[in-house]
C-alpha cells in the first residue's frame, strides 16, 4: 500500500506524458525513478539509519520479481517501442500480483496482523469520518492530476531551453521529483526506527512503476510508447543491473549496511554526472566513460561476487529451522 501510494506521482506524470504524445518523458520518468529509488533513496536511508533491515520475503520473492519485470521491460523495448498490447500485458501482471498479494495477506498469522496494526494508527483512522477520508482521496487525486500537467509542461520547457532531450529531463529532474514521496517515506520511517519499511517501499514502488505506470502509459499513448535508442542501450540496462545488484547485497544477512548505502549513493552521483556530461557533449565524457568501464564496473562486479558468495556460504552453514 505504501509503495503504491508513493508511486502515484509517477503514474499521474507518465500517463499524462504519454497521453500528450511525450513518450520520452514517460519512459525516462519510469526508468529514472527506478534507478533513483534504489541508488539514491536506499543509499540515503541506509546512511541516515546506519543500515536497513530486509525481510526474507523481499529477498526471496519481491526482488526476483523486480529483476524479472526489469528484464521483461528491457526485452519488450528492444524493437524501439512498448506497444498498446504490451502495455496491457504489463498492466495485467500488476493486477495479478496485487490479487496474489491480497490473497496471501489474508492467510497471515495473528502475529503478523498485530505487527501491521502497530505500524498503522488504526484508532486515529477510526476517529476520522468516512466522508472526510473520501474527501482527502479526491483532493489528492485532483492535486496529482493538476500537478502532473504542470510538471510535464515545465519539464518540456526546461528541455527546450537547455537543449537537452526529453529523455534526459525525464531521467533526472522529473524522476527525482516524482520520487520525493518514496524518499520522504523512507527517511521518516528510518528516523522513527522502522528500518524495515524503506526496502519494501522501494521494491514495491519499482514493481508498480514497471508494470502499472509503464503499462498504463502505453495504453494511454496513441500507438504505444516510443523508446529512444539511448534508453535501450544504456538506461534500461543500468536499471536492470541495479535491480540485479540488490540480490547479493540484500541476501548478505538480510541487511543493507551503511557502507553499501554509501556505495549506492556514490553510484547515483556517478550516473547523474554521466548523463549531464553526455547531454552537454562535455570533453570529459570519454575519460569518465573509460574510467567507469575499466576500473569502477569491474571492481563493483568483483565486490558483488564476493558479497554474494559470502552470503550464500553463510546461508548454507546456518542451521535449518
Amino acid at each position: 500500500v505504501v509503495a503504491f501510494g508513493t508511486s502515484a506521482p509517477e503514474l499521474a506524470v507518465s500517463t499524462s506524458d504519454a497521453f500528450q504524445g511525450q513518450g520520452n518523458l514517460a519512459i525516462g520518468n519510469v526508468v529514472g525513478s527506478n534507478i533513483a529509488n534504489v541508488l539514491l533513496i536506499l543509499g540515503l536511508a541506509a546512511l541516515v539509519g546506519g543500515g536497513l533491515l530486509v525481510h526474507e520475503r523481499i529477498v526471496r520473492l519481491d526482488v526476483p520479481l523486480m529483476v524479472g519485470a526489469s528484464l521483461l521491460v528491457t526485452v519488450l523495448a528492444l524493437d524501439g517501442s512498448i506497444s498498446t498490447v504490451e502495455g496491457g500485458l504489463l498492466f495485467g501482471l500488476i493486477v495479478a500480483y496485487v490479487a496474489w498479494t491480497v490473497r496471501a495477506a489474508r492467510r497471515e498469522g495473528p502475529e503478523v496482523v498485530a505487527e501491521n496494526e502497530e505500524a498503522i494508527d488504526t484508532e486515529a483512522l477510526a476517529r476520522t469520518p468516512l466522508a472526510m477520508q473520501l474527501g482527502f482521496i479526491v483532493a489528492g487525486l485532483v492535486g496529482l492530476v493538476v500537478g502532473a500537467r504542470w510538471l510535464v509542461s515545465a519539464a518540456s520547457t526546461v528541455a527546450a531551453d537547455l537543449g537537452a532531450s526529453e529523455l534526459v529531463i525525464g531521467l533526472t529532474v522529473v524522476a527525482i521529483g516524482t520520487s520525493m514521496p518514496e524518499l520522504a517515506t523512507s527517511i521518516v520511517a528510518v528516523l522513527r526506527g522502522q528500518r524495515d519499511i524503506a526496502v519494501g517501499n522501494v521494491v514495491g514502488s519499482n514493481l508498480f512503476n514497471l508494470l502499472s505506470v509503464l503499462g498504463a502509459a502505453a495504453l494511454a499513448a496513441p500507438g504505444g510508447i516510443h523508446v529512444p535508442e539511448a534508453a535501450r542501450t544504456f538506461d534500461l540496462p543500468v536499471m536492470t543491473a541495479v535491480a540485479v545488484a540488490c540480490l547479493p547485497v540484500f541476501f548478505d544477512g538480510y541487511v543493507l549496511k551503511r557502507w553499501e548505502g554509501a556505495v549506492f549513493f556514490a553510484y547515483y552521483a556517478a550516473y547523474l554526472t554521466y548523463l549531464v556530461l553526455d547531454a552537454t557533449d562535455h570533453a570529459a565524457v570519454d575519460p569518465f566513460r573509460l574510467a567507469m568501464a575499466a576500473f569502477v564496473l569491474p571492481l563493483t562486479v568483483l565486490t558483488l561476487v564476493v558479497v554474494g558468495r559470502r552470503a550464500w556460504v553463510s546461508h548454507r552453514a546456518a542451521p535449518r529451522r
